[in-house]
């Protein structure tokens, strides 16, 4: 499920087209309901009033959920530094996948999502 906001979501667009095709690795639904997503990816910055929103879409997500922070803003607010933006989301929520860049490579973005499916796979085996 995206969340973007900024320059990250055009990006994440990138990613999801023809050249770099992320529905190879699997993500080939991209959903916009969180309760039949279980992955979010955080891309861009995250203003003080968009948190509530972002923390109540993240709950209606199903177990097992994981989120990526895409880009320095979504990470830690990037060049942003004010009262208003939250400085990095993994204060309100779990981040299981940091992309640093600004904005990141759709190169990253897919090594992300194969990270989150290497954790996904290593979880499986422990139980």
């Amino acid at each position: 499920m995206p969340f973007g906001t900024a320059c990250c979501a055009i990006e994440l667009m990138a990613v999801l087209a023809s050249r770099y095709d992320l529905a190879r690795f699997g993500a080939e639904a991209i959903r916009f309901s969180p309760r039949q997503s279980d992955l979010m990816i955080v891309a861009g910055r995250v203003c003080i009033k968009m948190m509530p929103v972002l923390q109540r879409i993240y709950l209606q997500m199903p177990e097992p959920k994981w989120v990526i922070a895409m880009g320095a803003c979504a990470s830690s607010g990037g060049v942003f530094d004010t009262y208003s933006v939250i400085q990095g989301i993994d204060n309100f929520m779990p981040v299981d996948v940091y992309i640093p860049g600004c904005p990141p490579r759709p190169e990253a973005i897919i090594e992300s999502v194969l990270l989150i499916q290497e954790q996904i796979a290593r979880e499986r085996q422990e139980i």
